[in-house]
This record gives structure tokens, C-alpha cells and sequence, in this order.
């Protein structure tokens, strides 16, 4: 048996071929579509698939103002966060999140960044990650390809 044939191919940064994707955030409930959004970004649908390097494609997300929560979790979740004084912790819930300036933007990427290993890479693959609450963005110089998020598991 020839053992030279089944050596493991381990993707580089040169190697890797990043692609943009179009996903249409209509009508998609926010958990499920971040789960996948978060496996587009880190490489896993590729086979190559190579844990230390950014493999992942590039992302754009679009109509993320008409993402869907289950149950009363508009209301009813709390996010968070501290601002590292006595007595800091703040709390938001999604609704309030998403009634400010880049609301859709800051909360889809905020439930991606949970989704994403807690390392260094994963800031860099956050950073391919573009969120627009409408259906225009400004990244067809780029070809993105429109795909179907329900396809993906």
C-alpha cells in the first residue's frame, strides 16, 4: 500500500480560496442563521478545512432588519457587559439593541462573535463579516454569489 497518498493536505494563506457569499437574512430566525453564518466564516462547509488558518469566505448579510426571535426573547433575553468601573454592568435586550444607529449590524455580529472560537482568528474572521439592514450593499465589484442559507446544515 502506497501510505504516500493519504497524507492530510493542510490549507495556508496562500492556498485558501476565499469566496464572497450573499445571504438573505429575510424571515430567518436569529440563533440558526448565526450558526451557519458562523461555519461560512471559519471554512467548515470547505473541504480543506484547516482549524489555524482563515479558510472562510467572506460574508455579506442582507435585510438583517427582518431576522426573526422565537418566543418573547425580543424582550425577554438580556445581553451583558461591564464597563469595568464598581457597579458597571449594563444590560440590553435585542429590541433595544436593534432600535439603535447600526442596531441589525451590531447584533447579528455580536451573535456570530459568540459563535466564533475565542482566539485571535476569530477577530480576523469576524472582520468578513458585512451586515446591512436593507437589500443594497456596496460589494458587487466583488461577484458575491447568492446562496440559500435553509440549504446549509
Amino acid at each position: 500500500m502506497n501510505t504516500l497518498s493519504y497524507k492530510t493536505i493542510s490549507a495556508n494563506k496562500v492556498t485558501a480560496t476565499k469566496e464572497w457569499v450573499v445571504v438573505d437574512a429575510t424571515d430567518q430566525v436569529l440563533g440558526r442563521l448565526g450558526t451557519k453564518v458562523a461555519k461560512l466564516l471559519r471554512g467548515k462547509y470547505k473541504p480543506n478545512f484547516t482549524p489555524n488558518v482563515d479558510c472562510g469566505d467572506n460574508v455579506i448579510i442582507i435585510n438583517a432588519s427582518k431576522v426573526k426571535l422565537t418566543g418573547n426573547k425580543w424582550t425577554d433575553r438580556i445581553y451583558l457587559r461591564h464597563t469595568g468601573y464598581p457597579g458597571g454592568q449594563r444590560e440590553m435586550t435585542p429590541a433595544a439593541l436593534m432600535a439603535r444607529p447600526n442596531g441589525e449590524e451590531k447584533l447579528l455580529k455580536k451573535v456570530v462573535k459568540g459563535m466564533l472560537p475565542k482566539n485571535r482568528l476569530a477577530s480576523k474572521q469576524l472582520g468578513n463579516l458585512y451586515v446591512y439592514a436593507g437589500s443594497e450593499h456596496v460589494h458587487e465589484a466583488q461577484n458575491p454569489k447568492l446562496i440559500d442559507i435553509n440549504t446549509l446544515k
